[in-house]
């Protein structure tokens, strides 16, 4: 197709805006395609879940008949988990993409010649060209026959001429832009997060409690002791970035160059924080929940400033008898008041574990969950996956349990800003991206964590 045809086709494209809408038996039509897929996915899906869990049942069975279970099966069950993913992930794809179709299709306003107005003073505005609706409709009845019968002379695209206005549209070559996907840890959608105007933010401690005495009804009353209070603090720290490009890319790169680099700056600050908040060690960076000291003593029995862990009896994974009777004592080692907003907490791969233990009763402790936002569910907790939660290991802290908004905050001080310097080095921009955030932990009876240790 020659030049101009191909800015022919993206006039086309304006043009369509001025089309009458799909008529209600084309919505529903639509609706019913879009819903099928979304059957189809879901069917997929529990079927790949029946199959994992028959072979999953075939592996338990070898381990208790054999005392462990074949390559081959385990090779079955893990690319059955593997697949499990890949199903959940689509599904959830077809269920976002039935909600978006649907907003589409749900949106209204004017019937066709409105449009068809619209679009020719849009298009007018954009290319300085005054075009009318009927030439609109002229061209594309032109550039449909021209379509159909490539002898018909161009001169019938009279619109779509260079001179009347082709030379201001052209063909879009930059196509797009195909992003690397980064794992991270969802904290912000975890913990609080609170804004502030200073550098540090600061509370009181309230973990002591006051004493009381029985005494009858004439004998003296004696002091009794007082609750103690303490203070905790969350500083704010700093992430930044400082590229430089030079003044010939920003003024001729047909991609937004200063777009783009704030784009890939905030992205990064995300995944920085995201990971200093579950590892960080506190140096010049927030504190994150794993930094802490975790040991084996109960509420009221270790300091304040320690976490508790449960062990999973056996180093490295879960026990060879009842391996979920550690996760039921980590929901229960935590205090009522906490479970109610409490979910899981671990990393993807530490999820294709716990997907193949099952209860005593031959039930599997983890749930699918095939509602849009909803997560899957295990022992009938939510699950967050975080890649920065370690792997399951020799006494590793692979799961965490607790009402984490409880239990951590992220501190924000100053969201993303840039200093653009075009001074300093004459051709070269430079820009300064900035942020200011802090995040540590304040509750250290609101979560738990499950130690692969015996």
């Amino acid at each position: 197709m020659s030049m101009m045809y191909r800015k022919a086709a993206v006039l086309a494209g304006a043009a369509a805006i001025a089309l009458p809408r799909p008529a209600p038996e084309r919505k529903e039509a639509d609706h019913a395609a879009v819903s099928q897929e979304v059957k189809t996915a879901l069917g997929d899906f529990m079927r790949t879940f029946e199959e994992f869990k028959t072979k999953n049942d075939a592996r338990l069975k070898e381990v208790e008949q054999k005392g462990s279970a074949d390559v081959t099966t385990r090779e079955q069950v893990d690319k059955l988990n593997a697949a499990l993913d890949k199903s959940q992930a689509e599904l959830k794809k077809r269920l976002d993409e039935m909600e978006a179709k649907a907003n589409r299709l749900a949106l209204g306003g004017g019937g066709g010649a409105d449009r068809e107005v619209k679009a020719a003073e849009e298009f007018s505005r954009i290319t300085g060209q005054t075009v009318t609706a009927e030439q609109l409709r002229e061209y594309k009845s032109g550039l449909n026959e021209h379509l159909r019968n490539p002898n018909v002379k161009a001169a019938t695209l009279s619109v779509g001429s260079d001179p009347s206005g082709g030379y201001l549209v052209t063909p879009d070559t930059t196509g797009r832009m195909i992003k690397k996907i980064y794992e991270s840890s969802p904290m912000r959608q975890l913990a609080s997060v609170v804004t502030i105007g200073t550098d540090a933010l600061e509370g009181p401690i309230d973990n002591g409690e006051a004493d009381a005495s029985w005494v009858g009804e004439q004998q003296p009353r004696q002091q009794t002791g007082m609750p103690q209070l303490g203070k905790w603090q969350i500083e704010v720290h700093e992430l930044y970035a400082y590229p430089k490009v030079t003044q010939r890319l920003l003024d001729d790169a047909r991609v937004d160059q200063e777009a783009w680099l704030a784009d890939k700056a905030t992205a990064k600050f995300e995944r920085k924080e995201n990971t200093a908040f579950v590892l960080g060690d506190g140096n010049l960076k927030p504190k994150g929940l794993l930094a802490y000291p975790v040991v084996s003593e109960a509420d009221g029995a270790r300091a304040w400033g320690k976490f508790q862990f449960i062990a999973s009896g056996k180093a490295g994974g879960f026990a060879d008898s009842e391996p979920g009777d550690a996760l039921l004592d980590l929901i229960y080692e935590l205090k009522a008041a906490y479970r109610n907003n409490a979910r899981f907490f671990m990393s993807r791969a530490t999820v294709g574990e716990v997907r193949k233990l099952k209860d005593g009763q031959g039930n599997y402790l983890w749930q699918p969950s095939a509602q849009i936002g909803q997560p899957a569910t295990l022992l009938g907790y939510g699950i967050a996956e975080g890649e920065d939660m370690p792997a399951i290991a020799a006494n590793s802290l692979s799961i965490a349990f607790g009402d984490f908004a409880e239990a951590y905050t992220i501190v924000d001080r100053l969201g993303v800003t840039v200093i653009r310097d075009n001074i300093t080095e004459p051709g070269f921009v430079k820009f300064n991206f900035r942020k200011r955030v802090g995040g540590g932990a304040n509750n250290f009876e609101a979560v738990k964590f499950l130690k692969f240790a015996a």
